[in-house]
């Protein structure tokens, strides 16, 4: 069986094609979720003139860099792109979150930094009763975020 030295230990080749494989896979998941995100984020606005709220402009401007961090990672096959963009998914996380609790009013509307334009607590979209534009970006952040902590932990196996 051939081996490679791989970080100071031996590791059988077919095991470095299987880490390669999982990282490719989970950073194309990851990509996918933010080109999908922002071009979802780009139809409510332009073509359902759904006026963004100062929260959502956050999360836009932490969601559309993630199409150009990951993707670049991805061709560069740089083993650092993890780094790049969990700053982003976590502070979208982090924002989304919030956004969450005023839009159910788990948080009074009275802390929303929402003073201008759209209000963060205006119901646009209800899917099935409970799936809204907040909860999309928060699934959106959680799963980009899942995908690259899983790739992180994967390279530093």
């Amino acid at each position: 069986m051939r081996v490679l030295e791989y970080q100071t230990r031996r590791v059988p080749v077919n095991d470095i094609f299987a880490i390669l494989s999982f990282v490719k896979t989970f950073s194309y998941v990851a990509w996918t979720q933010a080109l999908l995100a922002t071009l979802g984020s780009l139809f409510m606005s332009r073509f359902l003139h759904f006026p963004p709220c100062e929260l959502c402009w956050y999360q836009r401007a932490l969601m559309f860099p993630l199409v150009v961090v990951i993707a670049v990672g991805i061709l560069r096959k740089d083993k650092n792109m993890p780094f790049y963009a969990l700053p982003l998914s976590i502070g979208g996380l982090i924002v989304a979150s919030y956004h969450n609790l005023l839009y159910y009013g788990l948080i009074p509307e009275t802390i929303s930094p929402c003073t201008i334009g759209a209000s963060c607590t205006q119901k646009q979209l209800e899917l099935f009763g409970f799936v809204t534009i907040p909860l999309l970006s928060f699934i959106s952040f959680a799963i980009i975020t899942f995908c690259m902590v899983l790739v992180l932990k994967k390279k530093t196996k």
